[in-house]
């Protein structure tokens, strides 16, 4: 059972231990700093740290001993010439990078190998640990790009990223808003899935367009891949054929709106998701921070609140901030007024972390 969280917050990096006592902060890292998104490679136990400056620009930083010390990694970068084209009517603009929003490492027989998410919409690959990147073309070249549009953001991004446990150059990407993509040959050409998504916000003759889905956040189930689960902007969908198919689930209460989502890492039935209203709105349904569970492939669910605050509590859960660790028992919540909690026992029962923090971007458990 991991017994360390990474926290990465709008001012600094926070790493968060079990102790003898509860949770505590244990360390922190460039505070004061932007840190959108913290991984840890399961492979070898280094970590990266991506981080946003504002006027300074997007950073990737690197650390090989759990946090002590950090070094300069190379951020990716479009190609001179390429263009960002949206379907919502903007005129097109450069390609710029603007936010790495996912990283996740390759398979064991892929040493240095990671892939990059960002914001305006490009999948990056590395092989060498971060020091250099290249553009997936293969996804940015499809023509269908030309479909995609901005979410929360101007431009459209990727924030989801799983590689099949299987077979490393299998990977799934999801897109707000540009549906889930595929590919089975390690990037070099690519599938759009998506069939059953549907998006209330377009017009009826494109609601099933998947190349204009909301997916909020997507994830899969470690022991069974083929099974994925996705927050979309105005559903919770399921599939069991590794994102080909996918099914609404009409009983997620009290809302099928939300970011954050997870999936128990041996059973593909168990899954945990933080409810709430759109879409101007964004907070708790009334005003009560609940995660939802659903043990039985979502035909129910459970709205667990015990530990959690329930009144006047206006906490958003981002798509990053919900966490489950390698047992499917421990959960960590983390939300955008800096409130951390984490279960023991799947979400029944919840403890807040002692710790006023700053805005919280992402949770990750670390082994």
């Amino acid at each position: 059972m991991a017994d360390r969280l990474l926290v990465s917050t709008r001012k600094g990096l926070f790493t968060v231990d079990r102790g003898p006592t509860g949770w505590e902060v244990r360390q922190t890292a460039f505070l004061g700093e932007n840190v959108t998104l913290a991984h840890a490679d399961p492979r070898d136990g280094s970590w990266y740290a991506a981080l946003n400056l504002g006027h300074f620009g997007v950073k990737l930083k690197f650390s090989p001993d759990g946090g002590r010390t950090w070094e300069d990694r190379a951020v990716p970068a479009y190609p001179d010439g390429e263009q960002i084209t949206t379907a919502d009517g903007k005129p097109p603009t450069p390609a710029t990078l603007k936010l790495i929003w996912a990283l996740e490492s390759g398979g064991p027989d892929q040493p240095g190998r990671l892939w990059a998410g960002t914001i305006p919409g490009g999948l990056f690959r590395s092989d060498d640990g971060g020091r250099s990147w290249d553009l997936v073309r293969g996804l940015w070249d499809r023509p269908e790009r030309a479909n995609w549009f901005g979410g929360g953001y101007d431009s459209p991004g990727i924030h989801s990223i799983c590689r099949d446990p299987r077979s490393s150059r299998s990977v799934r990407v999801a897109v707000s808003c540009g549906g889930v993509w595929l590919t089975e040959d390690d990037g070099a050409t690519w599938q759009i899935a998506g069939d059953g998504l549907f998006a209330e916000y377009m017009p009826p003759d494109r609601q099933s367009d998947p190349s204009i889905q909301d997916v909020h956040r997507m994830t899969q189930c470690r022991s069974a891949p083929d099974h994925l689960w996705a927050q979309h902007h105005n559903g919770v969908f399921r599939s069991a054929d590794g994102g080909r198919k996918w099914e609404t689930v009409a009983t997620a209460v009290p809302s099928v709106f939300g970011f954050g989502v997870a999936v128990h890492p041996a059973d593909p039935r168990t899954a945990w998701f933080a409810p709430a209203v759109k879409d101007q709105c964004r907070v708790p349904p009334d005003g009560q921070l609940v995660v939802s569970r659903t043990r039985d492939g979502g035909a129910t669910f459970d709205v667990l609140r015990d530990g959690l605050p329930q009144e006047h509590a206006y906490d958003l859960i981002y798509r990053h901030a919900l966490a489950v660790d390698e047992t499917g028992d421990r959960l960590a919540v983390g939300s955008t007024t800096g409130g951390l909690w984490v279960s023991e026992d799947q979400g029944d029962r919840w403890k807040a972390v002692p710790s006023r923090l700053p805005p919280v971007h992402a949770v990750q458990f670390v082994g």
